[in-house]
């Protein structure tokens, strides 16, 4: 049995559903510029260490992973739908590309965005609460090194056994703490792929086409600058519903947060 803080468990308790706690108040800050109108900054650090030469370069584990459960999406969609998968390629400097036959290529072609939205909003999830920052490490551990088998780069394959150890490492901080952090940068960088999509598209000129000028292609009336005005709004829209989720869903203290926590491979 572990010790329960039954003062912050009485606040908790009376603390009306969509009035953050003072924790959460603290992840709220920390993605608020990721957000509607209020993204600016938040997205210029992360479009800088995803496209910035160096920068993207000790980030190649994360945006392997982000591109591979993208790409991985488009490839459900695409047995489901009862097309064939021709190829798959996933490159933190090419983008991803999934060349398909058959199937139900508006189905295929939506399923990339969504997936990475809705997955994304998951791991904004960890960021709310250790136990499932805990769960999510070993979808996040399975995620970084499943893509190397598609790459052959040593600094590659070394920067992500370098990220698997702060995964681990991030277990034994503050009981879990650090690896909702972990967790919510990574929510952030997926739930909103379709920004770094684009980016990499228009500004870098990657070798592989973005979605939305997939789509464009798929439905010439419509822009690729519609499809992305689209897309962007969809993917803010999942970020804020994952938001309240967390903010309905978790209320424990950190304290409390420590103790459910511990009951899952104790730290």
């Amino acid at each position: 049995m572990y010790p329960r803080d039954v003062t912050n468990a009485t606040q908790a308790s009376s603390t009306p559903p969509l009035t953050p706690t003072h924790d959460q108040i603290v992840v709220l800050y920390v993605l608020t510029p990721s957000t509607c109108l209020q993204t600016v900054v938040y997205a210029v650090v992360i479009f800088g260490i995803w496209n910035i030469p160096v920068a993207r370069t000790l980030i190649n584990p994360l945006k392997l992973f982000t591109i591979g459960w993208h790409e991985f999406c488009h490839i459900v969609a695409a047995i489901l739908t009862g097309g064939t998968i021709v190829s798959v390629t996933i490159d933190p400097n090419l983008g991803g590309a999934t060349i398909v036959e058959g199937g139900r290529p508006p189905i295929i072609l939506s399923a990339g965005y969504f997936g990475s939205s809705v997955f994304g909003g998951a791991f904004i999830l960890g960021g709310f609460d250790s136990l499932v920052a805990k769960i999510l490490s070993f979808v996040l551990g399975l995620g970084l090194i499943t893509p190397l088998v598609l790459v052959r780069d040593k600094l590659t394959i070394v920067l992500t056994l370098f990220y698997e150890g702060l995964l681990v490492g991030f277990w034994f901080i503050g009981h879990a703490q650090a690896l909702r952090w972990y967790c919510l940068f990574v929510g952030v960088m997926n739930v909103f792929y379709v920004i770094w999509d684009l980016a990499d598209d228009k500004f870098f000129r990657k070798a592989n086409d973005s979605d939305c000028t997939q789509f464009n292609l798929m439905f010439p009336q419509i822009s690729a600058h519609v499809w992305a005005c689209f897309w962007i709004m969809f993917q803010v829209g999942v970020c804020i519903s994952f938001l309240f989720i967390g903010i309905v869903s978790f209320k424990l203290s950190t304290g409390d947060m420590n103790t459910q926590a511990a009951v899952f491979l104790p730290t």
